[in-house]
């Protein structure tokens, strides 16, 4: 089934909301003729039904006769999907129809329920528009029922294509049509009765007999079919060859119904046609979109809409199956009274409650392990019931982050007393919003108050005119659009030029993970200048990506203003730009370079991408000199250690300098200087600790992390990788006790004794938890697969999965790694003294 959880199906409590059938307005609805909507191919709920069922045929051929197959085959299931929701409009067309003939014979009579003349009005074309699509249905049907490879049916849609002018007519009379049904429902109560449970037939197939539904909601049909059969055109000409009778003739029809939706929508694009207020004033919707506000202490999501003139937060209301959705204003700010309070004015409102990052880190898990668990369903031809569910507790999981990940305040003040606060995850979309109101503020604004009707018609008027529609997670994506990168992007950002005049500048990169945009990475400050040359390289981790953004900041070293919670950025954003990342641009082994303009500030900066399946591979070093790639037994051998010299260096450096340092072992160093320290440790050089010491934390952090995951295989042994796997699973407290302190001590002592004493020196960085923010959590989630991830990289046939199988293991290993950071001290001396910790029957 296609499924598409939208924001109309959930309020903004993230409460879910029983869905409305009709996608329409009370007043003129915005037709959507994009392509982009995915490919109905089979039933929608009670929208479709099942109708007729597709069935695969058995032995397609070979090479290009196969592609040719698959291809009619799949005009077979798009035509399937396509005549059982056609089953459905004709039935919901007739149960239309159904009460005009009692209510014409009354009409005649002394005491009729409705004139002729609104009998005419609200019906008007209904008949001709029922009669249309019956002689559509009942040509097709056979078809496609008796189907092989030279059913050519163009010619009917292009028929069908040539009679939408009736469906012209009906869009022009639907706006009265809507508002002489409700005034007679108003005035008369056995219309009302009748109007408000239409009984719809259901598919010949299916077990329910009937459904009830409004007639407002079936008046919207006919519109929302329009669109409908456009995009089933669409599909059909992808899958027809372009030598088949059907290409030409399914062309034209395309083409006629595109010019038709262009015209109809030119007659009633709401952007076109603003909202008037009683006063007359013209209002345009600017910018729309989802933000969480910090509403008494909790978090909810908002659409927000700004106007002309004001800014309006609005939710989706809960609304009854065959009602129409609408919003609920929560509030509204005039422009004119709008202004954003500075950091110091804002000393009284309430502080962000910041979830900790391992709470975010666990449920990007969670989300990873049931896309990959989904990718399986799909794979197996699982039941769409069980990819349903799984579909929704994924929108569950992605809903909740999308709730909890935001921390940067953007703070809203009305002059005439209330302030408002929204937490975004990206700067990037703050300053957007900041900047559009700036905008609109440079004109002559005037105060106002909305009456309680002035507000109702804007509110209703949000609903047509949004231009977001589906709430930014990747659950509402549709499978044929692109799933985004998986792996690590490397960029350098090089310099920048264009500031008119000297400042301290620096830049920071955001990419969208899950839906939407978090900043990944942050350059030096450049101290007092026009041109700036960072030149520094940054490994950023993607998340199903498809945007890099980079915005560029001037330092603000104010005193008064730094006292602030850690997420206000009080620096100010000197310029801001985005590229698309193309999967086939990135995917080379060479940099790419690139100029991002932005305010007339140009950026320079290069990047190359890494499939995470080829950065995961472990490559041992050709060489046996080094310390990095090279067998930690050769070098502790050759070192005359226990623990390699470089391990001991950089973790005696790090509780020096850094057991205090925000985000340490999290935050990526500069990947210059991680370079410059692994060439100082591979040849040994003398002025190994004189660098150290000057060298950022960061790159220290980063080298050590390096050098694990640079060993030819795991700290943890390959050999002994599916035993921690099955040891973590085990739910008995003392079985699994027993069974990972067992493969403790099999493992060779340069590896053990180097293990536990990273364990000891990653307890330590967690105690101060409360400065450096790193838990034992946030520590396994980084140390995890670096010293667990088996040496042999996953298979080829894999590629497209790399990110879900990934995603599985990590939970494992990073479990793995917590365990023994939760557990008391462990002593090697004590570990091999104690062949058992408990006795066998455990």
């Amino acid at each position: 089934a296609d499924f598409n959880y939208g924001a109309d199906e959930y309020d903004a409590e993230g409460n879910e909301e029983p869905k409305a059938l009709p996608e329409g307005s009370e007043t003129m609805p915005y037709i959507d003729e994009s392509p982009t909507m995915s490919p109905q191919l089979s039933a929608r709920g009670q929208e479709s039904g099942d109708g007729v069922s597709p069935t695969p045929t058995d032995g397609l051929g070979t090479g290009g006769e196969r592609d040719a197959g698959k291809g009619l085959e799949m005009r077979k299931l798009v035509l399937s999907g396509f005549l059982a929701s056609e089953e459905i409009y004709i039935n919901q067309l007739e149960a239309l129809l159904l009460p005009m003939k009692p209510l014409k014979a009354t009409a005649t009579t002394s005491q009729p329920v409705l004139t002729l003349q609104q009998i005419e009005t609200i019906f008007y074309k209904i008949q001709d528009i029922y009669e249309i699509h019956k002689e559509f249905y009942d040509s097709l049907c056979p078809k496609v029922q008796q189907w092989d490879s030279n059913v050519t049916m163009g010619h009917l849609f292009q028929k069908l294509a040539s009679q939408l002018g009736v469906y012209k007519a009906f869009v022009d009379n639907y706006k009265i049509a809507l508002e002489t049904a409700e005034k007679c429902s108003q005035s008369n109560y056995q219309f009302q009765k009748i109007s408000e449970e239409l009984k719809v037939k259901g598919p010949k197939d299916s077990k329910e007999s009937h459904t009830s539904v409004t007639m407002e909601a079936l008046l919207y049909k006919p519109i929302d079919r329009v669109t409908r059969s456009t995009l089933v055109l669409h599909d059909l000409l992808k899958h027809t060859p372009a030598d088949h009778p059907d290409y030409p003739l399914l062309q034209d029809a395309l083409r006629i119904s595109q010019n038709f939706l262009s015209s109809i929508n030119e007659d009633i694009d709401p952007r076109r046609t603003a909202v008037t207020t009683p006063k007359g004033e013209t209002r345009q919707l600017v910018k729309d979109g989802f933000l969480v506000e910090l509403s008494e202490g909790s978090r909810k999501l908002r659409h927000v809409f700004l106007f002309t003139d004001v800014l309006l937060c609005a939710k989706l209301k809960k609304t009854a199956v065959g009602k129409h959705q609408q919003y609920d204003c929560k509030w509204y700010v005039p422009l004119a009274d709008l202004v954003f309070p500075s950091p110091e004015e804002s000393e009284h409102c309430p502080q962000v409650h910041v979830i900790p990052d391992h709470e975010l880190e666990d449920m990007k898990m969670k989300i990873s392990a049931i896309k990959s668990e989904v990718q399986k369903e799909k794979a197996n031809k699982g039941q769409s019931r069980a990819i349903e569910r799984l579909k929704k507790k994924m929108f569950e999981n992605e809903f909740w982050l999308l709730l909890n990940s935001p921390a940067i305040p953007f703070r809203i003040h009305n002059r005439n007393g209330k302030s408002y606060l929204f937490l975004l995850s990206s700067d990037y979309e703050r300053s957007e919003w900041r900047e559009a109101i700036q905008r609109l503020q440079k004109k002559d604004l005037q105060a106002f108050v909305l009456s309680s009707v002035e507000l109702q018609v804007l509110t209703g008027s949000c609903f047509k005119l949004r231009t977001v529609h589906n709430i930014p997670v990747t659950s509402n994506k549709d499978d044929d659009e692109s799933p985004g990168l998986y792996g690590f992007l490397h960029v350098i950002v090089h310099s920048a030029k264009g500031f008119k005049q000297s400042a301290n500048l620096y830049c920071t990169l955001e990419v969208d993970s899950f839906g939407y945009f978090v900043s990944k990475a942050k350059t030096r400050v450049f101290r007092d200048t026009t041109e700036p040359q960072w030149n520094e390289e940054f490994e950023i981790e993607l998340e199903g990506s498809q945007s890099l953004r980079i915005l560029c900041y001037e330092k603000c070293y104010d005193k008064t203003k730094l006292n602030k919670d850690n997420n206000e950025i009080v620096d100010k954003i000197m310029g801001k730009g985005q590229i698309q990342l193309d999967p086939q641009a990135v995917q080379t082994k060479n940099w790419h370079m690139d100029v991002i303009e932005m305010n007339g500030i140009k950026v320079e900066f290069s990047m190359k991408f890494t499939s995470r399946d080829m950065s995961l591979k472990r490559t041992p070093s050709k060489k046996q000199t080094g310390v990095f790639g090279v067998k930690i037994s050769v070098v502790t051998k050759r070192e005359r250690s226990k623990v390699p010299y470089i391990v001991r260096q950089c973790v005696e450096e790090v509780e020096k300098r850094g057991i205090e340092e925000v985000g340490i072992y999290r935050i990526s160093g500069v990947a210059t200087d991680i370079q410059a320290l692994k060439a100082v440790f591979d040849a040994n050089n003398k002025d190994i600790l004189v660098m150290l010491s000057d060298m950022d934390i960061n790159a220290i952090a980063g080298t050590l992390k390096l050098y694990f995951r640079e060993l030819p295989e795991p700290l943890l042994t390959d050999r002994l990788y599916p035993a921690f796997m099955e040891g973590i699973a085990l739910s008995d407290p003392a079985a699994k006790e027993n069974c990972m302190m067992h493969l403790l001590r099999s493992l060779p002592d340069p590896n053990l004794i180097t293990f536990l004493f990273l364990l000891e020196h990653l307890k330590r960085v967690a105690e101060k938890e409360p400065i450096n923010k790193m838990s034992l959590h946030n520590l396994a989630t980084v140390f995890g697969p670096t010293l667990l991830r088996p040496s042999e990289g996953e298979s080829k046939a894999h590629l497209t999965l790399a990110s879900d199988i990934w995603s599985h293991d990590v939970m494992a290993q990073v479990q793995v790694l917590l365990y023994y950071l939760q557990h008391p001290p462990i002593s090697f001396s004590e570990l091999k003294r104690n062949t058992l910790y408990f006795s066998t029957d455990v």
